[in-house]
């Protein structure tokens, strides 16, 4: 099966492409396609609507089966924020490397006067497999709870993982390997979710 993956993010596309790989799904993104579909606005309240927003759009561009997700850190300290628009939470920037950093520099000022303990937050990731007719298939959610930390540490991930501070690991998330990662990730969880549910169903898609 091949799989349209509606992200640009490198990062994002190694993580699902390995859960879903030994699957047989042949996992491509968005740079794979011959003209640069239009990017949806995603406007929606939660998670699940700005994946179903993505999925819905590129299936029906690309007339092919695609995944979405969604995802962003909840700190409930700063009442779920940023949630649902991590990625502008400092505003734009000239590329992503800036604007991660940018990100976790703004949350870590607006955290600063938070003990580490009441600094409680989640990662949070929603996906959705939409058909090439923009129907829904199935949606999934993971989660990665952890507190976001006083200072950044770990070089490997991307976006905030060097701020997610993981108690029972005693470390940060973007210290972890990748292997060890994904099997921990909300992107992890929400990938397996969904990969269950295409071997379930694998006969509908040769899978």
């Amino acid at each position: 099966m091949r799989l349209l993956f509606a992200s640009s993010n490198s990062h994002k596309l190694e993580e699902v492409r390995a859960i879903l790989g030994p699957l047989g799904v042949d996992v491509v993104g968005l740079d794979s396609m011959k003209s640069t579909p239009p990017e949806p606005v995603e406007d929606g309240a939660t998670f699940e609507a700005n994946a179903r927003i993505k999925a819905i759009a590129y299936a029906k561009y690309a007339g092919q089966h695609c995944l979405a997700d969604d995802s962003g850190p909840e700190v409930d300290g700063l009442r779920g924020a940023p949630g649902v628009h991590p990625a502008r939470y400092a505003g734009a920037g000239p590329n992503r490397a800036e604007r991660d950093a940018a990100n976790n520099a703004k949350l870590l000022n607006q955290l600063k006067h938070v003990p580490l303990e009441r600094r409680t937050a989640r990662f949070v990731c929603a996906m959705c497999l939409a058909d090439p007719q923009g129907r829904v298939l199935h949606e999934t959610r993971g989660t990665f709870p952890g507190l976001i930390t006083d200072s950044p540490a770990g070089i490997n991930g991307f976006g905030y993982d060097p701020l997610l501070y993981l108690p029972e690991t005693c470390c940060t998330s973007a210290q972890l390997d990748p292997m060890q990662k994904n099997a921990r990730s909300h992107r992890g969880q929400a990938a397996r979710a969904m990969a269950a549910w295409l071997q379930a169903h694998r006969r509908h898609f040769g899978v």
